[in-house]
């Protein structure tokens, strides 16, 4: 009998199991809402780091398995933000728009509050008129599919040419920071239509929860994003432990093989970037409600090699490395940059952290890449005895390429 693939990956039961606790940990702190601790913030850094767990999560799935290192991936979940955001800061603005012309002597048509809403939110830019990209911003259930086709259809669009073309290796590298470039000077222009280098704020007041605290909205996306990444790590572990698993490993390793084996080697990687791409719009569209405002520089190229540097210290090809990656640094570099690190006196002179941490973390990669490829997640190998087989310079089998029974079983 098949054991399901849970059984057959235990450390995502492990995984699961912290993320509850860590989730109930979150909930058990509520009651001291009410005798004035600063609990939202708790909620809030910890809400936007599930998300950014999980975007490294699909960050992981599209390169420690399937080998593409794409550094675009944030420009998607940045764009689930701005899909969201639309909604959020449409939906907020009618309510103030209607509430300031219900005192006229006749009631407002729908032509006026559309243009008040429109005056509101592009004054700020010489606008006064929605533009065609906010057709649906009105309607919550179409944002919310848009959140998941704008992106979706981008990543779709790319990965067909870029893949058919056979463009792998540092090329698809370039291509995909290329693309983020692109779209984040594109979103800088005001006639982009997203407001420029404004972008979208008061992302954090929710419509029609206006009377909730925002402590207690913080706990709620606090909960979602938990939930979220439970989901996605779930997906995750079905996907790599099957036999589409076992492709993507195999073009990772050795795309012209698998190519000769019959394989459709651009439809398994088309597959696992959209797929990828989705799940990265959906953490940004967590993510920036929490945040409270995004623009275009949310888009820049650096955010998306942070991203990979959050999965190599946390062991890229391992799930549970890439959360971890990603949670560490990310919590660590709120530490630093946040000011909560204590200035470091060397008497001839003060090292602040703020202005060293990017330093830090640049070395921190160089140093895992070359000493410690396994990253963070290695120590999990470490603590269970394992070690990957010392072949001594020897192939790794009859042909090369090919793995020994024994090694695999391993």
């Amino acid at each position: 009998m098949r054991q399901s693939f849970l059984a057959r990956s235990p450390s995502g039961l492990i995984f699961l199991a912290l993320l509850a606790l860590f989730t109930l940990a979150g909930d058990a702190r509520l009651p001291c809402l009410w005798h004035g601790l600063p609990l939202h913030l708790f909620g809030q850094d910890a809400g936007k780091t599930l998300c950014l767990c999980l975007v490294a999560l699909a960050m992981d799935l599209v390169w420690g398995y399937a080998g593409i290192l794409s550094l675009g991936h944030m420009a998607f979940f940045a764009l689930g933000g701005y899909m969201i955001g639309m909604w959020l800061m449409y939906a907020r603005t009618e309510d103030i728009v209607v509430q300031a012309l219900s005192n006229a002597p006749l009631p407002a048509t729908p032509q006026e509050i559309s243009d008040g809403v429109a005056s509101q939110i592009f004054g700020v830019v010489g606008g006064a008129e929605l533009p065609a990209v906010w057709a649906f911003a009105h309607s919550l259930p179409l944002q919310l599919a848009l959140v998941v086709l704008v992106p979706g259809l981008l990543a779709l669009v790319f990965g067909w040419l870029a893949f058919r073309s056979r463009v792998t290796g540092v090329y698809l590298s370039i291509l995909t920071q290329a693309m983020t470039l692109a779209l984040a000077l594109h979103l800088f222009q005001n006639d982009a239509g997203l407001r420029g280098n404004n972008g979208l704020s008061g992302l954090q007041n929710i419509p029609g929860l206006v009377q909730v605290s925002q402590d207690r909205l913080s706990v709620w996306f606090f909960w979602a994003s938990a939930g979220a990444l439970a989901l996605g790590y779930l997906l995750a572990a079905w996907i790599v432990s099957g036999k589409f698993g076992s492709v993507l490993r195999a073009i990772r390793d050795d795309e012209q093989r698998v190519r000769f084996l019959g394989y459709s080697v651009e439809g398994y990687k088309l597959f696992i970037f959209t797929l990828t791409a989705v799940i990265a719009a959906i953490a940004g569209a967590l993510y920036y409600p929490q945040a409270g405002i995004i623009n275009p520089a949310e888009l820049a190229p650096i955010a998306s090699i942070y991203l990979a540097v959050w999965v190599a210290i946390g062991g890229r090809g391992r799930l549970y490395g890439a959360v971890i990656g990603a949670a560490f640094v990310s919590l660590l570099s709120t530490w630093f940059t946040g000011g909560r690190a204590p200035d470091l006196s060397l008497g001839f002179a003060t090292i602040q952290w703020v202005d060293w941490w990017q330093i830090l973390l640049g070395l921190a990669f160089v140093l895992v890449t070359l000493f410690a490829p396994q990253g963070i997640g290695g120590l999990v190998d470490w603590a269970q005895g394992l070690r990957p087989p010392n072949r001594r310079g020897a192939p790794l089998g009859p042909d090369a390429g090919a793995l020994q029974e024994r090694e695999a079983s391993e």
